[in-house]
């Protein structure tokens, strides 16, 4: 029945997306002056999660490689390289320049000189959930760099600009804003039949399945391509050569499963101690979390960070947040 696993995969990239166009042609505008040889316009992805944010932006540059000769570019996911140092390794990875860089006694300094030196062609430099930064003075690094472009990427505008010092703000607030919002259940369906298309066999599953998978999804393309992913395993495992409505019901739970539990595996120390502090006292008000984050850690952050860490993760799905002020209490979905 599977005919091609990768198409199933999150990080795959296809050749063609659906129902992105504005937003590819708006990313694409951006990124033009590279064809001329300079630099293109500061860009930032704002949207919920699984609203197709990360494989738009892979997809533009991808385009945009095969028409420019020469041109150097690199991902970079601030959830898992979130400090100053990680940012700075994982951009100079990108064009070779980290074999004699050690991680331990290597200083920042360093990094950001070989940075700086660099001479080669055009740089795009995606940074996906650039909110996760620790220290967001890298994005100044970058943004002085006259051969690099950024594309940022994060959830909400507010978890941003709310933790910039006023230089970076005033830098940052002209970067062209490309809004993405929530897949509609029709526009999942056309995603998860292309999928299906490229990847599975003929007639493997049909639109009822589809529609049942789009609709569990809540207009998340991660959760619903998860849940195919598993419903396609599940059948094969069984010997069927079709996706049935009983195939669907019994993925659904692991498709779900698994994309929070990789949301869980990103998070940092701080989040990671927030997520097992609920986890073993229930529900709780931001002043007792609080107190019991700061006996946890060993370098407590302050309060409004633990906040944005509390948004962050509800935004993710991970944590209900009811109520409003000195009545609001957190708990685990």
């Amino acid at each position: 029945m599977i005919h091609d696993a990768r198409v199933l995969q999150p990080q795959f990239i296809p050749d063609e997306v659906e129902h992105r166009n504005s937003e590819v042609n708006a990313l694409s505008n951006t990124l033009k002056p590279i064809m001329d040889g300079q630099t293109g316009e500061t860009s930032l992805l704002l949207g919920p999660s699984g609203a197709g944010k990360t494989c738009i932006a892979n997809y533009t540059v991808e385009r945009l490689r095969e028409n420019v000769l020469d041109i150097d570019t690199q991902y970079v996911n601030c959830w898992q390289d979130h400090t100053r140092f990680q940012v700075l390794y994982r951009i100079l990875e990108g064009i070779g320049k980290t074999v004699d860089i050690h991680r331990r006694s290597t200083p920042k300094d360093e990094l950001l000189d070989r940075l700086q030196g660099y001479d080669g062609p055009q740089f795009v430099v995606i940074l996906d959930e650039v909110d996760q930064l620790e220290d967001k003075s890298v994005l100044y690094d970058l943004y002085r760099m006259r051969t690099i472009s950024m594309i940022l990427i994060a959830n909400r505008e507010e978890a941003l600009f709310g933790q910039l010092d006023g230089r970076l703000t005033s830098r940052l607030q002209t970067c062209v804003r490309i809004p993405f919002e929530k897949y509609h259940l029709d526009e999942l369906v056309a995603i998860l039949e292309a999928r299906a298309r490229w990847g599975l066999s003929e007639r493997a599953i049909g639109n009822e399945q589809l529609a049942l998978i789009a609709d569990a999804a809540a207009g998340d393309a991660r959760v619903a391509i998860g849940i195919l992913r598993n419903a396609a395993r599940r059948a094969d495992q069984s010997g069927t050569d079709q996706i049935t409505t009983d195939i669907v019901h019994e993925a659904v739970p692991d498709g779900r499963h698994e994309v929070r539990q990789k949301t869980i595996d990103q998070l940092n120390a701080h989040q990671r101690a927030l997520y097992e502090i609920l986890d073993e006292e229930g529900e709780l008000d931001p002043g007792d979390l609080y107190e019991l984050y700061r006996e946890r850690v060993d370098d407590p952050k302050t309060n409004r960070t633990v906040r944005n860490h509390l948004q962050k993760m509800e935004h993710y799905r991970l944590v209900i947040a009811e109520g409003k002020n000195r009545a609001r209490t957190y708990r685990l979905r």
